[in-house]
This record gives C-alpha cells, structure tokens and sequence, in this order.
C-alpha cells in the first residue's frame, strides 16, 4: 500500500462541512478512477491533513489525471472555502501540498 498527505489549512469549526464534501465525493466513480483504496481526514490547530492510500505508488499521477473529472473539479470549488494553501506563494497544486515521507516501518 502506498500513502499521500496533503497538509493545509482548515478553519476547526469548518470539519463537518468538509467532511460532508467529501462523503459525496467518494459516493462517485472518480476515488475509485484515482485507486483511493482509503482516505482519512485530520485537523489540528488549524491544520489539516489529508491521509489518501492507494494499492501501488501511482496514486499522485492518477491524482492528477482525475483533475479534468467532473466529480473532482466538483468537489474541489465545494472545498475552496474551507480549505486554503498551507503555503499560498508556493501552491500550484494538489501535489505542492504533499508532505514527504522520509520514514517508514511497518509489522512483519
């Protein structure tokens, strides 16, 4: 299995609201379009954190694949007044908001 994170920013009182977004979201083809196997919403002080995990490492390309998909263009304007850039000077993208692994362990 392989992860993503995206980190931005998140208002705390606005959880539910994103969180309902995202339920419709994942009731269309397009998480399944993506390979989304799980997704997984945090916040903290603010933050957010957005947990996707995908079968294989393809998962950020077949992210940005899905961008022209109706369901993901959708769901992303629903969630522009919740969520903003952790970095706006630097934000182009999903992909600019993925945090870097640089550890990993798992049981045997």
């Amino acid at each position: 299995m392989h992860s993503t994170l995206i980190v931005a920013r998140m208002a705390p009182e606005s959880a539910e609201e994103v969180a309902r977004i995202f339920a419709g979201f994942d009731e269309t083809p397009t998480p399944h379009l993506m390979g989304t196997r799980r997704r997984q919403l945090f916040s903290y002080r603010g933050l957010y954190f957005h947990l996707q995990d995908f079968d294989d490492d393809t998962g950020r390309e077949r992210i940005e694949e899905a961008k022209t998909q109706p369901a993901f263009i959708q769901v992303s304007a629903d969630l522009k007044p919740y969520i903003t850039a952790y970095d706006p000077a630097t934000w182009r993208s999903p992909a600019d908001a993925m945090a870097r692994r640089f550890y990993h362990w798992s049981a045997s």
